[in-house]
């Protein structure tokens, strides 16, 4: 097998010539989306379809960093704030409606735990994968291999080792679920705070529940 099907069979591979100039099309990619004029939304908005495998309506606030970003799969609405980190060496698939705060990383990508075997220059890459509506806090780092279920919010500064299943508030290092999403919450704003009535008014007029 060559290193590009060992990689993309999630076994043990070597980055050489033939990744390594998958990464510079990518790196041109993202020389252009980084260094592009931040008022021009259209000219983001075409760029991020450019590095993006698969979206739809995605957008990236600059900078942004990722592998290869032919392995991102993203879903309708994708929103990335600044300064997120995607290594993406295994397929990373992101479903509808999914927001990043600033300094989110995504890694698929890991390393042999044993010295010797690390200096080997062997690494690996494991899937990730993100459901529809799930929302993650800015700092948060998603490891190799995790699977994130649907409308999840995961808290600022979490380190998400293990799956999290669908409706779950989960934040910590390691990150681990804190509770249930509920009913109860359709009109929590921040804490015990709920969305004022003018505003509620709106969502109920525009929004499927």
């Amino acid at each position: 097998m060559t290193n590009r099907e060992r990689r993309d069979a999630q076994m043990a591979y070597i980055c050489d010539d033939e990744i390594m100039a998958q990464q510079k099309v990518c790196r041109q990619k993202l020389q252009r989306l980084n260094f592009m004029d931040r008022s021009d939304f259209d000219g983001i908005a075409e760029a991020v379809r450019d590095l993006l495998g698969k979206s739809q309506d995605a957008f990236i606030n600059p900078p942004f960093y990722c592998d290869y970003g032919s392995n991102i799969e993203a879903g309708k609405n994708l929103f990335i704030n600044y300064n997120c980190t995607i290594l993406d060496v295994a397929r990373v698939k992101i479903g509808d409606n999914c927001q990043m705060a600033p300094n989110v990383a995504i890694y698929t990508a890991g390393h042999p735990i044993y010295p010797v075997t690390r200096n080997s220059y062997y690494e690996y890459g494991k899937e990730i994968t993100i459901g529809d509506n799930v929302w993650i806090g800015g700092n948060a780092v998603i490891c190799p291999g995790v699977h994130i279920g649907d409308n999840v919010v995961i808290g600022a500064g979490s380190v998400v080792t293990k799956d999290i299943p669908a409706w779950s508030l989960a934040a910590g290092n390691p990150c681990r679920v804190l509770r249930k999403i509920t009913e109860a919450d359709k009109k929590t704003l921040y804490k015990d705070e709920e969305i004022d009535e003018e505003a509620w008014a709106d969502i109920v007029e525009h929004m499927e529940f």
